[in-house]
């Protein structure tokens, strides 16, 4: 299974993104089938180093990584990844949205 561990981003929590790819790198060290991607905010060089993969570990943190922007992308290009799905990601990250849902459940 072929495995890119995305990080980085250009959110505030950049370097905290970087520091947990290159964990979850050095875990997963000996195969050879995962690699990581320093995310930059250039969709089109994302596109590029991950449309032949299976998988894509999200590991951004903050910002598109996690408001849905990045799952959007992923999932109109057809791209696996882990973690919430784009409408769970958008309702995370608006607090209004996620009190709503937790008063409500």
């Amino acid at each position: 299974m072929k495995v890119c561990v995305l990080y980085g981003g250009i959110s505030r929590e950049r370097d905290v993104s970087i520091s947990s790819g290159q964990s979850i790198l050095n875990a997963l060290s000996d195969n050879k089938d995962i690699f990581g991607y320093d995310f930059d905010g250039n969709y089109e060089k994302l596109l590029e180093k991950v449309k032949d993969v299976d998988l894509v570990f999200n590991a951004l943190h903050g910002g598109e990584g996690e408001d849905g922007t990045v799952q959007n992308f992923l999932s109109d290009n057809s791209i696996r990844y882990t973690g919430s799905d784009v409408s769970a990601s958008k309702k995370a990250m608006d607090k209004h949205a996620a009190k709503t849902l937790c008063l409500e459940n």
